[in-house]
């Protein structure tokens, strides 16, 4: 298994422990229509959190170096195969510049880190991380990637954990962009087979179905149709 399989790998396993369960509800409330307004006017996102992606966006936090570090770093944290871009082709530094304004105790740990990678390839290759060879970029990589209690000289806590950190935010980023959700394999939310609610069951209790909404809901030569949404989660089909 390569390093980008690996990494698909963790992923996926650590989804698995964050699921939950929940069922569908029979009470069928009149939707609120200061919710709906709300829905309709800002999907996915509060007026506030709107002004905050604003504000945050209008920043920068890396210079130009450390974002050109970033995009080799992450290229090699997770690179490009036969069907798939790397995590830079995937947007991911950017992805990480976003993250550490909005979560600003991000900020020194992975500059720290940025700049120990460059002190690093200036004491044993004489030249930047993203200027030093893909093999040796690897080799001091490798050095905190792995960490080995019994091998001398492996206490950089700092260093590791700026590591970890920096393959924990390349995963997430690659995995939630569109490449990513791609390489998954992710279709979404996908129907059960439900023919409603059986008639035995619905003339005991002396309802019925609306035959438009039969007609809309469930049909059987729609099966495996899959819904699609515009740009703005307007549903299409």
């Amino acid at each position: 298994m390569d390093r980008r399989d690996s990494l698909k790998s963790m992923f996926l396993g650590s989804l698995g422990t964050g699921l939950m369960l929940s069922g569908c509800t029979t009470d069928i409330a009149p939707p609120d229509p200061q919710i709906a307004k709300a829905a309709e006017n800002y999907f996915g996102r509060t007026p506030e959190e709107l002004k905050l992606i604003e504000e945050l966006n209008e920043d920068q936090f890396f210079n130009t170096h450390e974002m050109e570090t970033l995009e080799t770093l992450c290229a090699l944290i997770l690179p490009a195969n036969e069907n798939y871009g790397s995590a830079t082709d995937a947007g991911v530094p950017a992805f990480i510049e976003f993250i550490v304004k909005d979560m600003p105790y991000y900020q020194t740990p992975i500059r720290g880190g940025l700049m120990w990678l460059d002190h690093t390839a200036n004491t044993k290759f004489n030249a930047e991380f993203k200027e030093t060879p893909e093999g040796n970029q690897k080799i001091i990589l490798d050095s905190i990637a792995y960490p080995n209690p019994d091998k001398p000289g492996w206490e950089q806590p700092l260093e590791i954990q700026f590591f970890t950190t920096m393959r924990n935010l390349t995963m997430t980023g690659y995995y939630t962009s569109k490449m990513g959700l791609e390489d998954l394999g992710y279709k979404g939310n996908q129907p059960n087979i439900w023919d409603g609610v059986p008639e035995e069951v619905l003339q005991k209790h002396g309802v019925s179905y609306d035959p438009e909404w039969i007609k809309k809901c469930i049909n059987q030569d729609e099966r495996g149709v899959i819904a699609e949404w515009d740009e703005e989660g307007n549903l299409l089909t």
